[in-house]
């Protein structure tokens, strides 16, 4: 993960803006610092270890080394973890759907004099973006996609999403729900291991080429190939995309779903945790 943090950290002290790579640190707002930041999950005893070695206050010292229990998880954050772990449940269950193109991106621009990319050119006219748009079927499926289309753009969605259905609609051919993979992985920070979440970040970070690449944008200057999802033979190459990335994610979110469930059973479960003995500095 350091060489994505150096990146970001070294583009912030040139003010430089990067529409592809900034997205991951600004939407899901977890700083470089904070991606760096190990851990090996809950229930795991670091051996030898001491709290002053670790980051994180929530370890206690136990004879032999350092732990973090599921008694340590704050109380108020149970509620979360249970609708998270439904969540993500009816993500894993919900067949994937591969026929948006990517067009929500497209449905951001719909007839708008103010793209939300403002500082990189559009490769079409908005005239010819226009035309797409109301030649295809907006089926987006994710929420915090769809509340950014324009407002021209909204009523032409199959569906018309809002915070509350959330959890009815998300499906696992979505990229947006890989990229989330990340935002659900560090929401249990540190109780998720720093690998979890580091493999959860660089899924998302393949979504977002993916996503961005689909895009009316011209990121060229980034070194990016558009997928002209305009055309046949873009869709087809879209579709490959999308459905290679929801295959890599399929095991990741197992891994982050078995964390959910473990954590949501032992902290709501009167019976001792066992736990597993790792030596320190490994996962």
């Amino acid at each position: 993960m350091t060489p994505f943090a150096v990146e970001r950290t070294e583009r912030m002290a040139r003010l430089a803006k990067h529409p592809v790579r900034d997205f991951l640190f600004q939407y899901y707002a977890y700083r470089p610092a904070q991606l760096l930041r190990w851990s090996p999950g809950f229930d795991v005893l670091l051996e030898g270890a001491k709290s002053r070695n670790l980051e994180w206050t929530e370890f206690a010292e136990v004879p032999g080394g350092t732990i973090l229990r599921a008694d340590r998880f704050q109380s108020r954050r149970v509620s979360f973890l249970r609708w998270a772990t439904d969540y993500l449940e009816g993500i894993a269950a919900r067949p994937a759907l591969f026929g948006c193109f990517g067009l929500h991106e497209w449905a951001m621009v719909y007839r708008s004099n103010d793209p939300r990319h403002s500082r990189t050119p559009l490769r079409l006219s908005p005239r010819e973006i226009a035309c797409v748009v109301e030649s295809e079927n907006l089926c987006c499926t994710h929420f915090d996609a769809f509340r950014f289309f324009t407002p021209e753009a909204s009523p032409r969605n199959r569906l018309h999403l809002t915070r509350e259905v959330t959890d009815q609609f998300d499906q696992k051919g979505c990229i947006h729900v890989t990229m989330d993979l990340y935002r659900y992985a560090h929401k249990l920070s540190p109780w998720t291991s720093g690998e979890l979440i580091a493999d959860t970040f660089e899924l998302a970070w393949k979504a977002r080429e993916l996503d961005m690449r689909a895009s009316p944008y011209d990121l060229s200057a980034y070194g990016f190939e558009a997928i002209a999802i305009e055309t046949d033979e873009g869709k087809e190459e879209y579709v490959r995309g999308q459905r290679e990335l929801a295959s890599a994610a399929e095991p990741v979110r197992e891994r982050l779903l078995a964390v959910y469930r473990g954590l949501l059973e032992a902290v709501t479960s009167s019976s001792p945790n066992k736990s597993t003995s790792l030596p320190l500095g490994r996962a």
